[in-house]
């Protein structure tokens, strides 16, 4: 691979990255475009999807664009939408080269892009930091070619597995610097979803807080029969901040009516037996847009999930406590009879926080 390819397109990555959570529906893309060695533009996609990170760059690189070299960190849009095609942008801006990782899985690109470049006379060369590209555009991949988004399982635990004592007490398991890693972790999430069992047990507000960020993830609440309290933080802020309620048909309409009238969006979905069928629920977020979900349990819909084998990645912050046996699991009964029946994962990342250990694993 050539290494100045690679270096600019792992800047073009990182700046991409600044936007996860904010440009649902679409990719965050970063873009950076190169003359002679020097940086003449760079651009990551805009809170709400528009502009585009080619747009923002040839903006700001300007005639300095003619001849140069655009490093895209997918490839670029071929339709017309609310602005022309990237792709046509970039031609007529006289961009002589496109660096991209790989094809677009819209259907309305899918390849066209890159061919309206060559068609201009532009020359196109792919598969930079694919496996980088992939993983950062994994929730618009699974979007767009199976409906549904990327899902992210977080677990704070003790050492044993527990997420609270027998009576309910969890605050605080983990250390300070943990919990600010989770709201970090939140705010590259279009959205944040827990089940309704967490919804009554902790009140939690679900926003991002302490980091200096405005814009804040959807709150998303899994409950078949909505019978979530009213005097709540989420039922308090649900006009300030997004909150989805997700039910089943057999939710009281009292219940729907009161929970409309204070803000909340509701969105039914089918069952499976006597639960909400939860690949239906991630398909009703996918059709909403939402290409990213940061799933924070409880222990009911963390084994739901990993049952249904819709978890892409598991994010645990680990303790150095004990709590024992009588305390709360962190994931619930599964019904596995041998250990071929898990899915196994493949880990990634591990480090220290604070007192804490963070360590996250990928889907194989």
């Amino acid at each position: 691979m050539n290494q100045t390819d690679a270096r600019y397109m792992a800047l073009a990555l990182s700046l991409g990255r600044r936007g996860q959570g904010r440009t649902w529906p679409n990719p965050a893309v970063g873009c950076v475009i190169v003359r002679d060695g020097r940086i003449v533009g760079r651009g990551a996609t805009a809170p709400g999807g528009r502009p585009h990170a080619e747009t923002i760059a040839l903006a700001q690189a300007g005639q300095a664009a003619r001849g140069a070299t655009a490093y895209v960190t997918l490839e670029p849009c071929a339709h017309h939408g609310q602005t022309p095609p990237c792709a046509a942008a970039l031609a007529e801006a006289g961009i002589a080269r496109v660096v991209a990782p790989m094809a677009d899985s819209d259907p309305r690109v899918a390849g066209q892009g890159f061919a309206m470049l060559r068609a201009a006379g532009v020359s196109v060369t792919t598969g930079v930091l694919v496996d980088e590209a992939g993983r950062d555009h994994a929730g618009f991949f699974l979007r767009t070619e199976q409906g549904r988004p990327f899902v992210t399982l977080k677990l704070a635990t003790s050492f044993d597995g527990r997420i609270a004592t027998a009576t309910g007490h969890s605050q605080w398991i983990t250390g300070p610097q943990a919990r600010r890693a989770v709201h970090a972790m939140r705010a590259q999430h279009d959205a944040v979803m827990i089940g309704g069992g967490t919804a009554r047990a902790d009140d939690p507000s679900l926003t991002v807080r302490d980091l200096g960020v405005e814009h804040q993830p959807v709150r998303i609440v899994v409950s078949r029969l909505l019978d979530l309290p009213l005097i709540s933080q989420l039922a308090k802020s649900a006009r300030d901040v997004p909150l989805w309620l997700v039910h089943g048909p057999d939710a009281d309409s009292a219940l729907r009516e009161a929970w409309e009238g204070i803000g909340a969006t509701l969105l039914p979905c089918a069952l499976a037996g006597r639960q909400l069928d939860l690949a239906a629920v991630l398909q009703a977020l996918g059709a909403q847009g939402i290409t990213r979900v940061f799933c924070e349990g409880g222990g009911a819909i963390a084994s739901s999930l990993l049952a249904a084998d819709l978890v892409d990645e598991l994010v645990g912050f680990t303790a150095g406590l004990a709590i024992g046996a009588e305390g709360l699991p962190a994931i619930g009964a599964m019904g596995l009879a041998t250990l071929d029946e898990a899915q196994r994962f493949d880990l990634v990342e591990t480090r220290a926080l604070g007192g804490d250990v963070l360590h996250r694993w990928c889907r194989r």
